[in-house]
């Protein structure tokens, strides 16, 4: 993709999952890239991975939590490139619960690693951005749109990133800023069916499953981060995949108790 060539991304949650994959895809279409995320022994496995004998990616670590830690990271990347073309939020996480036991501080601990963070990061980024008509990139969730049973407070902490989303599309759009907001169902990855056994210990079986046991096939990482880049070219407004979700979205809008009979279909046993 010669559109890359040389233009600097910088993405968070860059060590491992989706983010790692854009990052790789970003790095095979000859751009300028940086990786963050807290596990400095992580991040630098997956910076040296990415790397070729022609191009490196760099990798800063930083919590993004951390207001101080955000604009210290900013200002690194800005320095040592002299500009910004692309900010890709993809550090968050997911968990499983009763909404109904999930405490407050539950919910604002989640809701500041998903949400607030790219809050953080976006409100540094823009000014770069902007000079460059560049492209800031939320990375959401099937959930951003629609709730499902005992996912804890992960649809409240994504549910926030598609207003964020519209809201700078339509202030920022007009001056040259391109955001796009991805809701993809779940990935494929190793721990698929066991990194979640604890917290759904009590919960039914089908809830330790990807996306709370959805009846959806898992998203091969890569094919996704092609997908983003794409999108990003065309200064699209939004990828879902799979896209026939959109029809759900739409269902529940105007059906509540409709989109809430589908969302126990799609996701009981």
């Amino acid at each position: 993709m010669p559109y890359w060539t040389d233009k600097v991304a910088l993405i968070t949650g860059g060590s491992r999952g989706l983010g790692l994959a854009i990052a790789q895809a970003l790095a095979r279409a000859g751009a300028r890239v940086v990786i963050t995320a807290r596990d400095q022994q992580r991040l630098s496995a997956a910076a040296a991975a990415i790397s070729t004998s022609g191009r490196k990616c760099g990798w800063l670590p930083a919590d993004l939590t951390q207001q101080d830690q955000v604009e210290a990271l900013f200002a690194q990347v800005v320095s040592l490139h002299q500009r910004l073309d692309l900010l890709v939020n993809c550090a968050g996480r997911s968990s499983r619960g009763e909404v109904a036991a999930t405490s407050a501080d539950q919910f604002r601990e989640l809701i500041d690693v998903n949400f607030l963070s790219t809050v953080r990061c976006t409100r540094v980024a823009l000014p770069h951005l902007l000079q460059s008509r560049g492209h800031v990139v939320h990375i959401g969730s099937l959930a951003a749109k629609i709730a499902s049973r005992y996912l804890g407070a992960y649809p409240a902490s994504k549910f926030p990133l598609a207003a964020y989303a519209q809201q700078l599309r339509l202030e920022l759009g007009p001056k040259g800023l391109h955001v796009l907001l991805v809701c993809p169902g779940p990935l494929r990855r190793e721990d698929a069916g066991s990194r979640y056994a604890e917290q759904a210990a009590s919960l039914p079986p089908e809830t330790r499953l990807p996306g709370g046991g959805v009846k959806l096939k898992g998203i091969e990482p890569g094919w996704l981060a092609q997908k983003i880049l794409l999108a990003c070219q065309k200064r699209q407004p939004e990828v879902v995949v799979p896209a026939r979700a959109r029809l759900l979205f739409a269902l529940a809008q105007l059906w509540p108790k409709l989109g809430d009979w589908i969302v126990e279909r799609m996701t009981s046993s």
